[in-house]
């Protein structure tokens, strides 16, 4: 099964919370009017698609159906699509690894995916022919050395680590020396996933950044936050706190496939400007993949 099949099977549960219930208001109306609009409204509202996002869509609409004096409720359908590969595609979504040596500095609450998630990037990028070496930079739970330890093994990458507790920014610094030492291409960090002391967090990301920018000066850069689909707008509550502490480049979305909230992936790029460079729909190796703006929109409608 091809990646945009997994997608299609992945994305179940949203399209019977958005396309399904779409299709059934288009059908239902003999023509194009107020009413269908707001019920059309109250669907991508609660799919988690937001209130602002929503309206701001249906607004669009409303002005495309105007200007192409269009009287069937069918033809809001293509319109729709449209609409949403224009929201999707406004950031580069590609990671910016091109050039080497690169640092992905990856970020997030515990219980996201996190380590799972940077596992999967790491094959993704070994598949490119690229070299690739893990900091265990979460010192502050001993299980998330142990959980990378076992996603380096199994992909088989190197992995820079310390004992529980060290500090995070010595680790980054001995990843750093041993990614210019083995000529590497890509260096993947993990971080600390806790929000309750946002004080805490903020010193700790400025001091790996620090030790990056001192070691690497000139080396691309990703800050990707992973976000769980299946929280809905709980991950955009994250998205913004995490805003004020880092400047994330991207988004890695998980659970794609667990949850009828798929909405999600269009609120984050509207409200947030933040563009979704990875999504996962499965627990397999592959079931992460880059975001393609157009393949999650057609998925979501066949």
């Amino acid at each position: 099964m091809g990646f945009f099949d997994r997608l299609k099977e992945g994305l179940q549960k949203t399209r019977k919370g958005i396309t399904e219930k779409i299709d059934q208001v288009l059908v239902s109306f003999g023509k194009i009017d107020d009413e269908l609009f707001e019920e059309l409204e109250e669907i991508l509202i609660t799919s988690d698609i937001g209130i602002e996002t929503s309206m701001k869509i249906i607004e669009d609409l409303k002005k495309k159906v105007k200007e192409n004096k269009l009287t069937d409720p069918s033809s809001i359908k293509k319109l729709l699509k449209e609409e949403l590969i224009q929201i999707l595609t406004e950031n580069e979504s590609e990671l910016n690894i091109a050039n080497s040596p690169c640092v992905i500095t990856v970020i997030g609450v515990n219980g996201v995916g996190k380590t799972t998630s940077i596992g999967k990037i790491a094959n993704l990028i070994k598949q490119k022919n690229k070299k690739v070496i893990m900091a265990a930079a979460d010192t502050f739970r001993a299980a998330a050395i142990d959980q990378l330890e076992i996603w380096a093994n199994r992909v088989g990458v190197d992995i820079i680590k310390q004992s529980e507790g060290s500090d995070p920014a010595a680790v980054v610094f001995d990843a750093v020396q041993a990614a210019k030492a083995r000529k590497i291409d890509v260096l993947i960090c993990d971080t600390a996933g806790r929000l309750h002391t946002k004080k805490n967090l903020m010193e700790e990301l400025k001091k790996v950044s620090k030790v990056i920018d001192r070691e690497l000066p000139g080396a691309a850069r990703e800050t990707l936050l992973v976000l769980d689909a299946t929280t809905g707008q709980n991950a955009i509550s994250q998205a913004k706190t995490f805003s004020e502490v880092a400047d994330i480049t991207g988004i890695v979305l998980t659970k794609l496939d667990g949850t009828a909230k798929g909405g999600i992936v269009i609120a984050i790029k509207s409200e947030l400007k933040i563009p979704v460079k990875l999504i996962g729909v499965g627990e397999k190796m592959e079931d992460l993949q880059r975001f393609d703006a157009k393949e999650f929109v057609e998925a979501l409608f066949e």
